[in-house]
């Protein structure tokens, strides 16, 4: 499955689902757009920390991971940050 996809099924699963999407206000291609802003964000601010500077940055990667799963990005099985 392609990211967009991907993305877009995790953010439509975060609103109220009905036959409908009665309380969605935003076409499909804004909503990812949106949600993608938001993971960028997010990533630019994990760079930028100063807390997480390990030799390995395996913190600030551990944290992209974090973040990109949480759209709904899998990330693939290359690294186990468990």
């Amino acid at each position: 499955m392609d990211l967009y996809k991907e993305i877009l099924i995790h953010a439509l699963a975060q609103e109220r689902i009905e036959v409908r999407f009665p309380e969605l206000k935003l076409d499909a291609q804004t909503l990812v757009e949106s949600v993608c802003y938001r993971a960028l964000e997010e990533i630019r601010a994990i760079l930028r920390d100063d807390t997480l500077s390990d030799p390995a940055c395996f913190h600030r990667i551990e944290a992209i991971v974090t973040t990109l799963e949480s759209i709904g990005s899998h990330c693939g099985d290359r690294h186990d940050f468990g």
